[in-house]
């Protein structure tokens, strides 16, 4: 079955993932919990909502219908998600046109409004109020129908929403002035409600920004992979296969250059694999007969015979996506508020409304004048400064985090980032630059013939060293020598004739760590040894994390020898050797001791650690699932990019808070003064476009968070 379905053996149990494209909100996620959890069998419901979908730990007995029908009982339409889905459809580009709608009919319908306001009667009163009616109602209708079908589908299902009392309000001020205008009346409101519905839909499509980047790297991870791999048949021959269609004893004929479709043994040949994105190994892994090897790792030297012990579902990339899935979505502070605000919202709403609407007709005001006063408190009582109040501030922060080089894919990450107390670093391409360089001292102790030489024959090659080692000589003013006769021998090096003498780069026959070694006839050898640096302002940056009280240490794939040395150049303590799994289960231990944790990583061993990290961050020379993972990225080679996104992130939460406040102090305000009927719907309209003002306008503040 192609469901994203797995056993837990340890809980004997599966878990189902489940595609729920109704989700828009804290609401929806917690009716989705809670309807799944209150069926029995089931032990826990998780939501991402970035990703549109629900992880279900339940016994096998519980089919998978009983699932859908437990989310389709509370208004929310599922299918198991299959292996090879695509990522979700983007939330904003649904909302972009009524919100465009929403804009263009709000500025025409003010505009008329305005010679109203200046005092226009009679005849042209009346067709002002009909212009703006012609235009107001298909506008309204269009642009609310998210909200509208929002409300219908709880309505159906015998609950409420957010969204049913901004559809009541909407539906009663429109149809409220359409009777004003057909009875020409002193008032209609459809600029107001306009107003209300642009404020509404900005709101959301700002928070579906935020979401569509946030969305999880899974796909990226598990395009790592080769499509497929050349298969030796038992005849002999040769077939291409795609790799959905390897098995398990086939056996793979790998091309230097080429990377693997499945895990393997190696059965004839020897060469050596760049693994670094799978396992943080700086340098490359030399593999023999007998020896493992995985999918998505690099065959850099010579061709060999691969036997597939693992493919598909069963590769350690497929077990490195199914750890980033399960760490799934971290529940905020915000967004537990955001829940508990979903469940009052609406009963509160027409409790208020309804009680001015009977107190006004108990006091003699008649139907029409009592039902204007209901109208007002519905839609002052509309949460657009609440729903505002953490996008817009996500969103100025993070244009000013853009412009100093860090992207942030996930707005909330910034309040997650903004908690933690300790970080973990990985070594390979995030403490370091993770392109091994030559000793700059021994490079500069080359006589000019022998760096000429060294350039190139360099400058021949494609191996990592070498372009590494011609970067450098190139930097450095050096000029190639002319050779002739270069060639490149696979896993050997590359040789040539200078001056009628034999000259050769090749690998050293005794070296520590990472060497290349530089012959010329008649001449001694020169080693050229190799190291990955730390990247610029390193310790300055560990510093300024420490100021912040923020203790580090370093969490790496890397040899324990490697990772003792940086941790000796920045004095902190570290662990080598640790697998994707370890990593993820270091992260749990400080968490379950009360920690907020943020991860820095940037290989594929990274990514389960990325994603169960309370905040994680990658730099842009990260693998793809490194920096689909991450919350933020940070574009340049210092590390002090780290300590600018958690001071930013603390100055954009404070600023929320604010907005809360703000938006809260209005309700407290605004409400008892629309129920003593000091409120029409058009101030309400205009009142709650001010709070939504003010709201932006404190946000806007935060452009220069980023320093």
């Amino acid at each position: 079955m192609s469901t994203a379905v797995r056993q837990s053996a340890e809980a004997a149990q599966v878990a189902t993932v489940l595609v729920v494209p109704g989700m828009h909100c804290a609401g929806c996620m917690a009716k989705v919990e809670r309807a799944l959890a209150a069926l029995d069998g089931v032990s826990g419901a998780r939501v991402n909502l970035t990703a549109r979908q629900v992880r279900v730990d339940h016994d096998p007995a519980l089919g998978i219908p009983a699932l859908v029908e437990a989310l389709q009982g509370v208004g929310f339409a599922s299918q198991p998600r299959g292996e090879e889905l695509a990522p979700p459809p983007s939330a904003v580009k649904p909302l972009l046109p009524p919100l465009a709608v929403a804009g263009f009919a709000c500025m025409n319908v003010m505009l008329l409004s305005v010679s109203i306001w200046s005092g226009a009667d009679g005849a042209t009163k009346e067709l002002f109020h009909w212009l703006s009616a012609a235009i107001g109602v298909p506008a309204i209708a269009y642009a609310g129908m998210p909200f509208f079908r929002s409300a219908w589908g709880a309505l159906k299902q015998r609950t409420t929403n957010m969204d049913v009392p901004i559809s009541i309000g909407v539906t009663l001020a429109t149809a409220l002035s359409l009777y004003e205008t057909m009875n020409q009346g002193e008032d209609a409101w459809f600029d107001g409600t306009l107003m209300l519905l642009l404020f509404l839909l900005a709101g959301r499509v700002l928070d579906a920004m935020m979401r569509d980047r946030a969305r999880a790297g899974v796909d990226a991870l598990l395009r790592q992979a080769a499509p497929g791999a050349m298969v030796v048949a038992k005849d002999g021959g040769l077939e291409w296969l795609a790799s959905a269609d390897l098995v398990p004893g086939m056996v793979m004929r790998l091309a230097a250059g080429e990377r693997l479709a499945a895990d393997g043994e190696v059965v004839s040949g020897a060469s050596r694999f760049d693994q670094s994105l799978l396992t943080g190994e700086s340098a490359p892994v030399h593999a023999a007969p007998g020896d493992p090897v995985l999918a998505g790792t690099l065959n850099l030297e010579n061709p060999v015979d691969v036997r597939v012990t693992a493919a598909g579902a069963g590769t350690t990339l497929a077990e490195i996506a199914r750890l980033m899935e399960a760490s799934g979505q971290v529940r905020s502070a915000y967004v537990r508020i955001a829940d508990r605000a979903s469940r009052l919202y609406a009963p509160a709403v027409h409790s208020l409304a309804a009680l001015t609407f009977a107190g006004w007709m108990l006091a003699g005001a008649g139907l029409h004048q009592s039902l204007v006063y209901a109208i007002a408190v519905l839609i002052i009582t509309c949460p657009c400064a609440l729903g505002l109040a953490v996008p817009v501030a996500q969103v100025v922060a993070c244009s000013a985090l853009m412009k100093r080089g860090v992207m942030v894919k996930d707005g909330a990450a910034l309040e997650r980032i903004a908690d933690v107390d300790r970080a973990l670093l990985d070594k390979t391409g995030t403490l370091t630059l993770g392109r091994p360089l030559p000793d700059p001292a021994t490079i500069a102790s080359l006589p000019d013939d022998a760096a000429a030489v060294a350039l190139a024959l360099a400058s021949h090659s494609r191996h990592p060293l070498s372009r590494a080692l011609v970067e450098t000589l190139v930097a450095r003013g050096v000029k190639a020598a002319a050779l002739s006769q270069v060639e490149e021998e696979a896993g050997h090096g590359v040789s040539g004739l200078w001056q009628g003498r034999k000259v050769q780069l090749r690998r050293p026959e005794m070296a520590n760590g990472i060497a290349t070694t530089l012959d010329i006839a008649g001449q001694p050898a020169w080693l050229l040894p190799f190291a990955d640096r730390l990247r610029p302002n390193a310790n300055d940056a560990l510093a300024q994390l420490h100021k912040l009280g923020i203790e580090v240490s370093i969490l790496s794939g890397d040899n324990a020898a490697a990772v003792a040395d940086v941790a000796r150049e920045t004095g902190l303590t570290g662990q080598g050797n640790a697998s994707p799994r370890a990593k993820q289960e270091a992260i749990a231990r400080l968490q379950g001791a009360g920690h907020k944790v943020l991860m820095a990583g940037d290989g594929l061993n990274d990514g389960p650690a990325l994603s169960a990290a309370n905040a994680s961050i990658a730099p842009g020379s990260a693998s793809d699932v490194g920096r689909q993972a991450a919350d933020l990225v940070f574009l340049g080679d210092s590390l002090e990019a780290i300590p600018m996104a958690v001071r930013a992130a603390r100055r954009t939460m404070r600023v929320v808070k604010q907005n809360f406040v703000m938006a809260i102090g209005y309700n407290l305000l605004a409400v008892p003064l629309a129920m003593a009927g000091y409120v029409t719907p058009l101030i309400a309209a205009l009142a709650m476009s001010t709070s939504s003002l003010l709201v932006i306008g404190n946000s806007l503040r935060l452009a220069g968070a980023a320093k």
